[in-house]
């Protein structure tokens, strides 16, 4: 029997069937036109986006990977004022409860003052002390990481990664500590801030009254619309916005929750972060004309 001539396939063959350039490929097609400088590449990019060749999120990111080689450690750290820290000869009765109260991962530990940084403590190791394990604070110390304020931060996160370390002291030319840098705050010049249930938009007013009554008052709020607005009467000869007072009145940078009473008005921050005051929540008392 004479055999079967082979029918030809109508299948497509494998290079046709991911014939669809990829994201890569379209945006390499798109920047073949080589940037002379930075301004130019920003512009590129801006078009590849225009282009619907990459969406908002990807070109915020890209954005914000060129911003942090331009940054400097002494831009995002935070202040020696405002640093969480452990004191060596503190018992960890007494500390523990401010470990559990700031929820951080790590802090510095110092002697005395926070001029003498002598190690960093790993908030999971204070487990070994509620297992009842014989427990010496010394014992459990990393080294510290000290780097000047001057530090790109490109430079900083390849160091971080490389060393597997999560928190560096910062200290100014006399050799002073002058605060302390995480990875969180690293990446958060590239991704952003993570946003919570109280964040809003930018275009928003300012000042949003909720169904109880209560105002929404973003920190920025100049005090004299505010008193507009509530019908309140605070100064704002020595703070300009609403913020300003409320983080002088606490003397210290508020954390979420933290609550303060001014003038017939109840201050409960929302949301804040390791470097400023973002929203608060505005309750009215009493007369808030009486001051």
């Amino acid at each position: 029997m004479a055999a079967e001539s082979e029918k030809p396939s109508n299948k497509p063959t494998n290079h046709k069937l991911n014939n669809k350039p990829s994201l890569l490929e379209r945006l390499s097609h798109f920047l073949l036109r080589e940037p002379e400088d930075r301004e130019q590449l920003v512009t590129l990019l801006h078009g590849a986006y225009e282009n619907s060749l990459m969406d908002a999120d990807s070109l915020a990111m890209i954005e914000g990977v060129l911003q942090v080689s331009e940054m400097q450690v002494r831009d995002i750290m935070i202040p020696r004022s405002q640093m969480d820290v452990i004191d060596i000869t503190d018992p960890p009765e007494t500390f523990i409860p401010h470990v559990i109260e700031t929820a951080h991962s790590r802090f510095p530990v110092i002697e005395d003052d926070k001029n003498d940084v002598i190690g960093i403590l790993l908030a999971k190791d204070l487990l070994r002390y509620y297992a009842g394990e014989d427990f010496e604070v010394r014992d459990m110390l990393r080294p510290a990481v000290f780097i000047p304020e001057s530090k790109r931060l490109n430079i900083l996160l390849k160091e971080f990664r490389s060393n597997r370390n999560h928190i560096a002291i910062v200290v100014d030319e006399y050799g002073g500590v002058a605060g302390m840098v995480t990875i969180e705050d690293v990446l958060e010049q590239i991704v952003g801030d993570i946003e919570d249930e109280y964040d809003y938009d930018e275009d928003e007013d300012n000042i949003i009254q909720n169904a109880d009554g209560q105002y929404r008052v973003k920190a920025l709020t100049e005090i004299a619309d505010f008193n507009e607005a509530i019908g309140t009467d605070l100064s704002d000869e020595e703070f300009s916005t609403i913020g300003g007072l409320v983080v002088h009145q606490f003397g210290r940078l508020p954390k979420r929750d933290d609550e303060i009473t001014l003038s017939g008005l109840r201050f409960r921050v929302l949301r804040a972060d390791s470097r400023r005051l973002h929203t608060v929540m505005v309750e009215v008392l009493s007369d808030t004309n009486e001051n």
